[in-house]
């Protein structure tokens, strides 16, 4: 039973929290200077943090399942509908590699934060492989690591509220790094530049305010914007289901068939790819659009607010603090090594704090850091690249649990 102030079946008030929330911080955003350094994207989860931590709103309800299930979906094509297509196919190139080096760095992770901590959290080898897929993969692959190895409820509940916690932090980290005078000076940050300086010359507005600066939007390119993009989630999410059924999965089955599944019956990478096909096969129709980004940028503000709700500190406090530890050891290890790998490789600052993102949060939380700094470019990139953590990250995860158990 829920203690909040607002109760999860109040569906209505909890859009609405959401809703004006996200508006307020997209607001403050372009409207003050000190917000527009902080970013909206930061704003949006602290206050949701805030009213989940002071009992204003529950921690779960089915109006934040909504926002997973449909408005991150279509988003994702909404932001795509601009982007250059020639770059995406170069860059993603370059971001496998430094994804998949990030990779390595949450398995080394997963490794040190395990024997650091084996004797004093039950279950660790359970857990290991949950978190050590889920920080490759993503949710699914969570929940793929408990279904197999099938650890106690509370402990699976207690890994959740700490993993949590942890993106949440995680997030605002990621935000704040290429602001820092270490890094811009140790690492090269086009992306970055490019926002800056093509967003210098407006007297008196912020960043964010010089970079959405008011466009031509009528109402047929909201029209063709909202509509091309349900159509391509149906038709995506169709199709991923459809041959999820159709290719075989699961322990018993080969490894290229459980690869073929993951691949084409995974419908965030259908959706990516239905939509790059769509753009190569109608640039024209795409090119005269107005409003896509706005409005996919406006419902990626609904998801960084419901990030940060189920960041339940108190809960932290009282089931998960040496989870909490488990999993910071591992996120500051996978940074350190991207960060490593990346400035030996001449990479670029963006690139490497993607590909992190795309490792602990999935390529979805990826694409929203990529939205929220202005880096265009680099949104399809990094939701083509991160998908394929979910390929990886069941096999990692399983691998590891093995492992541990036989140390435990």
């Amino acid at each position: 039973m829920s203690h909040s102030l607002i109760q999860a079946n109040d569906t209505l008030t909890l859009w609405g929290i959401i809703v004006v929330w996200a508006s307020v911080s997209i607001y403050l955003e372009q409207r003050f200077s000190w917000a527009s350094k902080i970013s909206g994207a930061i704003i949006a989860l602290i206050g949701a943090i805030i009213l989940s931590n002071t009992g204003i709103i529950p921690t779960e309800s089915p109006v934040y399942d909504s926002v997973w299930i449909f408005i991150v979906p279509l988003a994702i094509p909404l932001l795509l509908f601009q982007v250059n297509f020639k770059k995406i196919w170069k860059e993603s190139g370059k971001l496998l590699i430094i994804f998949l080096l990030s990779s390595i760095g949450t398995v080394a992770g997963t490794i040190i934060s395990f024997f650091l901590l084996k004797d004093h959290i039950p279950y660790l080898d359970k857990i290991s492989a949950m978190m050590s897929a889920s920080y490759i993969g993503g949710g699914v692959n969570f929940a793929a690591m408990a279904g197999k190895f099938a650890p106690p409820g509370e402990i699976v509940s207690a890994a959740v509220v700490a993993d949590n916690l942890m993106m949440a932090i995680y997030f605002i980290i990621l935000m704040i790094i290429p602001t820092l005078a270490f890094f811009r000076r140790h690492f090269s940050m086009p992306h970055v530049l490019e926002v800056e300086n093509g967003n210098g010359g407006d007297d008196g507005k912020t960043l964010s305010e010089s970079y959405w600066k008011r466009k031509d939007i009528s109402l047929k390119d909201l029209a063709l914007s909202i509509g091309t993009a349900f159509l391509l989630v149906v038709v995506s999410t169709k199709i991923a289901q459809f041959l999820d059924q159709v290719i075989p999965s699961g322990e018993n089955v080969s490894f290229m068939l459980n690869l073929l599944n993951g691949l084409f019956g995974d419908k965030y990478l259908m959706l990516t790819t239905i939509t790059f096909t769509a753009l190569a096969l109608f640039p024209k129709y795409f090119g005269k659009i107005n409003g896509s980004q706005e409005v996919g940028t406006y419902l990626i503000y609904l998801f960084f607010v419901v990030i940060g709700i189920p960041a339940s500190i108190p809960l932290i406090i009282k089931n998960a603090p040496l989870l909490l530890i488990f999993v910071f050891i591992i996120v500051a290890i996978n940074m350190l090594i991207s960060l490593t790998a990346g400035k030996l490789l001449k990479y670029n600052l963006e690139d490497i704090l993607l590909a992190s993102n795309a490792n602990i949060g999935g390529p979805t939380t990826a694409a929203a850091l990529a939205i929220a700094k202005g880096w265009k470019n680099l949104v399809g990139p990094i939701l083509v690249v991160g998908t394929l953590g979910y390929i990886i990250g069941n096999y990692v995860g399983t691998i590891i649990g093995y492992w541990f158990s036989g140390l435990i």
